[in-house]
């Protein structure tokens, strides 16, 4: 009974685990590790908040707070949690039209997602919903993904060229941006072209370094040298020192129709970016990870931002990949990253003044053009076109109407999909393959002796309300195009389930071959279909002796019985 709680109680707080085998050796790899992503979450954290268009110090917050909430109760010992860019410019579109201008408003309701989130996280842990979050594909996240990538850029482009920018969606600003091409300034677009150029090499030469931090010092440095921003270039100005006040976010800000949407978006987007993550590094470093349990989590680095007025965080793979480059044994890595970052609000802030906001875009720009996976969608163009089709739905979807709208309306695809491809199952029609008492699919197989007087065909997929139709009909004209049959056999042994429509279109084949004079068998049937087939009235229609059979030992007695009749 000990054991049994105990393991009940590893299970639901991962540290109980984890800090019970930790050991000595991997307290340095943890702390380079939790130094490393403090100095890579700095700048990013930075750039993310001004692309929710949050104070930049709210970014580090998320970091800081988030770490540590996920660190009580998430699985993984390698995922890191913050801001990402994806929710940031989620909370920039969707906040901004809830604010109606007022900046205080806007950060109020910025935490009361961050709350809501962790709220939707538990309620998705208690009632098991993991399995709902399958539902979307990875060609839609494909979709979604270079989606969100492109208007992310776009959305930089004006800090990055120096112009005003502006628009609702990808089109809009792109729109608006081309008609201020004119006004770019040139200083702006040098730094900005720069630090993005110094970025992309820093990551293919020096992996896992803190480029990043490094690119931003350099950054202040030179732009207090030499005066920028007196020359008009935009800098971050002056960051509040010291650590985030904790406090209850706002409630009655929000109708519950206005707040809802924006919270299941981001819990959607945060735990399958998550998993994904988490999954991968769980694989590399053989240990097992509890989706379920990832819900606790999420919903801990959540609750942790919103009570120190921070906006909805997520577990993300580039920071990830950054923290297990650097040597992460286990999620005190994140305690140690939240230690530094807390330092740093404490005492070193001041130093960001000067940071031009040309080098965050830059750092928006390097995190976020990997989304855009041409590679994946041309190869899914190649190999399956229904799948290329759901990513390009996502993508228009999120250009169109903003990462909200765009990742709810791909979930709403995905489901779509999943019945389309379930309506539309492949019905194989049987030959015998030479010299064997095996069967296989005629059209896919050369060679394959036909069925004199006979069809034989397999549903591959289970016979449900959304494919009974399409399944009887393509029988149907199999039948049409093949005079003199005397036999239709329907092989169940693909179909591992069967509902009521699939029975009644059973019913309906029997009758309607029973009015051409066609003997129907059934054969192949595994248990559970038997019992059904029975409840519905089957076996008084067809020999439910026959349902164990295979179809070589029926079609075998067939041609022995064929053979007697002739003789």
């Amino acid at each position: 009974m000990n054991t049994i709680l105990k393991l009940a109680w590893t299970r639901f707080f991962p540290p109980a685990g984890w800090l019970g085998a930790y050991k000595r050796e991997w307290l340095p790899s943890d702390a380079i590790a939790g130094i490393t992503l403090a100095a890579y979450a700095i700048p990013v954290s930075l750039a993310y908040a001004a692309l929710a268009g949050l104070p930049p110090q709210v970014g580090v917050y998320g970091y800081m707070l988030g770490g540590i909430g996920y660190a009580l109760l998430g699985s993984s010992r390698q995922l890191a949690i913050g801001p990402t860019s994806a929710i940031s410019l989620m909370i920039a579109a969707t906040v901004g039209a809830l604010a109606g201008g007022d900046a205080l408003r806007y950060a109020q309701i910025a935490s009361l997602a961050a709350f809501a989130v962790a709220v939707l996280c538990f309620i998705a842990w208690l009632f098991k919903l993991s399995v709902l979050v399958r539902l979307v594909s990875d060609s839609i996240l494909v979709g979604f993904k270079a989606g969100a990538g492109l208007t992310i850029i776009m959305s930089q482009l004006p800090s990055l060229l120096g112009v005003a920018g502006g628009g609702h969606n990808f089109f809009d600003r792109a729109i608006k941006l081309g008609g201020q091409l004119g006004g770019i300034d040139p200083l702006v677009l040098a730094i900005g072209a720069v630090a993005l150029l110094l970025l992309l090499l820093g990551e293919r030469l020096l992996p896992g370094k803190p480029v990043g931090i490094t690119i931003v010092a350099l950054a202040i440095i030179l732009a207090t040298l030499l005066g920028l921003p007196a020359l008009g270039v935009p800098v971050t100005g002056k960051i509040p020192e010291g650590l985030p006040a904790l406090g209850i976010p706002t409630f009655g800000l929000l109708e519950f129709d206005d707040l809802f949407p924006l919270a299941a978006g981001c819990v959607l987007l945060a735990y399958i970016e998550g998993v994904s993550a988490a999954r991968s590094f769980a694989a590399k470093h053989g240990y097992p990870l509890d989706v379920r349990q990832e819900f606790l989590g999420l919903g801990a680095a959540n609750l942790a931002a919103a009570l120190g007025h921070g906006y909805p965080v997520a577990g993300g793979l580039s920071q990830s990949a950054v923290n297990d480059s650097a040597g992460a044994r286990t999620p005190l890595a994140l305690v140690i990253c939240s230690v530094a970052l807390g330092l740093c609000l404490l005492f070193f802030t001041g130093l960001l003044t000067n940071l031009p906001k040309a080098v965050l875009a830059a750092i928006v720009f390097a995190a976020v053009y990997r989304l855009v996976d041409v590679r994946a969608l041309l190869r899914m163009w190649q190999v399956s076109r229904i799948d290329f089709y759901a990513a390009a739905i996502a993508l228009i979807s999120v250009l169109l109407l903003g990462i909200l709208q765009g990742i709810l309306l791909a979930s709403i695809a995905s489901i779509f999909l999943l019945l389309a491809r379930a309506s539309r199952p492949n019905v194989a029609f049987l030959g015998r393959l030479p010299g064997s008492g095996r069967y296989s699919d005629s059209a896919r197989h050369e060679g394959v002796e036909p069925l004199v007087g006979i069809i034989a065909f397999r549903p591959e997929a289970s016979l449900l309300y959304i494919n009974a139709e399409t399944i009887l009909e393509t029988v149907l004209i199999a039948l049409r195009g093949a005079p003199g049959v005397r036999l239709v056999a329907c092989d169940l042994s693909a179909s591992p389930y069967i509902d009521l429509a699939g029975a009644r279109m059973l019913h309906d084949l029997h009758d309607e071959l029973a009015s051409r004079r066609v003997t129907f068998c059934i054969v192949g049937a595994h248990a559970q279909l038997r019992d059904l087939l029975r409840a519905e009235g089957l076996a008084a229609k067809t020999d439910s002796g026959q349902w164990l059979r295979s179809l070589d030992s029926l079609l075998s007695d067939d041609q022995a019985s064929t053979a007697q009749r002739t003789a």
